[in-house]
């Protein structure tokens, strides 16, 4: 856990950086500062491992007061990720990796098993990286080596510049989520600063928004900060289109789901139209014994025969978890008013234009709406 009590930068009588700045951010958590130019981002990520001085406040990491330990200490101690990764242009991709293992003391044996690990996990065949030089690398290989580096000494706490911002928008996206699987494996404390709202909105389990001289204008989850935004300067920062973000953060929950009548695969239609005749629903949902999804029935009257014959296929289906922007671009996509949404092979029930509504007001502790 990070916490930050007070902490203050000031250069000179009058230039503040950084203004009586508390927060905390909880073990295995992502929190990520984000605001205009000015507004003190990276300089609170520096303070935290002593590269700048704080004038003023205390800084701790699991209880412990930075400002007490050696700093050297602490930063071998501290995982730090800057634009391009801050690579030593002269050392190979294993050297630099090896960087911090090495100044730990770790056996030759030691360093290389965990270079082959590190370059593994994101997603960099030691074979063919393990030699090549910086300068050899695209910009989001050599972002890659700079988080695998950032990990060498495995640290419980990561700090990241910017890392992404000096990359493509393709290539932008493709880091984030790699960064994103990454750390839900890992579960690092991890301190990321960005310009770019909706990079924090993606990444952040909380977001602080700073506005200049750094002033905390607020410290909340991405669904809170975008959808109850607590001064209008966040609210202007996180722009009028900050509803439609929202559905990029915000999941399907299971009590999100619409629960319209089901029908077993080895059905008659006499059958269905007996297990649904309390329902109004013009259609059902067909699984067999196992809840395993197979499709869908229209229920008008007159049919006769096995539901089988009757089946209609969903076009798409949608893991439990989904965010609500890929479901309604699926519904958008298909042209249909409802996705079904499954946990493995297990069908749970389905997500319709106003459920997502629901869910979004339940993101921001609004009250439940039927439908």
């Amino acid at each position: 856990m990070i916490t930050l009590d007070g902490v203050s930068k000031r250069y000179g009588a009058d230039a503040v950086a950084v203004a009586a700045l508390s927060l905390t951010v909880p073990d295995g958590e992502l929190c990520v500062l984000v605001g205009p130019s000015g507004c003190g981002k990276t300089t609170t990520l520096r303070m935290i491992n002593r590269l700048i001085e704080p004038s003023s406040g205390r800084i701790l990491i699991d209880g412990i007061d930075v400002l007490r330990m050696n700093p050297v200490e602490l930063r071998r101690g501290i995982g730090y990720v800057i634009q391009q990764g801050g690579l030593f242009p002269h050392r190979r991709v294993a050297d630099n990796i090896a960087t911090v293992p090495r100044l730990l003391g770790w056996d030759r044996d030691r360093v290389e098993t965990r270079v082959q690990e590190l370059l593994e996990l994101v997603g960099l065949d030691p074979r063919q990286y393990a030699r090549r030089f910086p300068h050899e690398l695209s910009g989001g290989e050599r972002q890659r080596v700079g988080v695998a580096r950032a990990l060498g000494g495995d640290p419980p706490v990561l700090l990241m510049d910017e890392p992404f911002g000096a990359v493509d928008p393709v290539t932008r996206q493709r880091l984030q989520q790699q960064f994103l699987d990454l750390q839900h494996e890992l579960k690092k404390t991890i301190v990321f600063v960005t310009h770019d709202i909706e990079e924090a909105a993606k990444l952040g389990d909380r977001i602080a928004v700073l506005s200049k001289g750094g002033v905390l204008e607020q410290y909340d989850t991405p669904p809170q900060i975008l959808g109850c935004p607590a001064t209008a300067f966040v609210a202007d920062f996180v722009g009028a289109d900050r509803g439609v973000r929202r559905l990029a953060v915000t999941s399907i929950e299971r009590d999100d789901l619409s629960q319209p009548p089901r029908v077993n695969l080895q059905f008659s239609m006499d059958d269905a139209y007996a297990t649904t005749a309390a329902s109004d629903s013009r259609w059902a949902v067909v699984v067999d014994d196992s809840e395993r999804l197979h499709g869908w029935i229209d229920l008008a009257p007159g049919q006769v025969g096995p539901v089988g014959d009757h089946l209609v296929p969903f076009e798409v289906q949608l893991p439990l978890g989904t965010s609500l922007r890929t479901a309604l671009a699926e519904m958008l996509q298909h042209d249909v008013r409802w996705v079904p949404v499954v946990e493995g092979d297990r069908y749970l029930g389905v997500m319709t234009p106003n459920r997502l509504h629901a869910a979004m007001r339940r993101s921001v502790g609004g009250h439940p709406m039927e439908g």
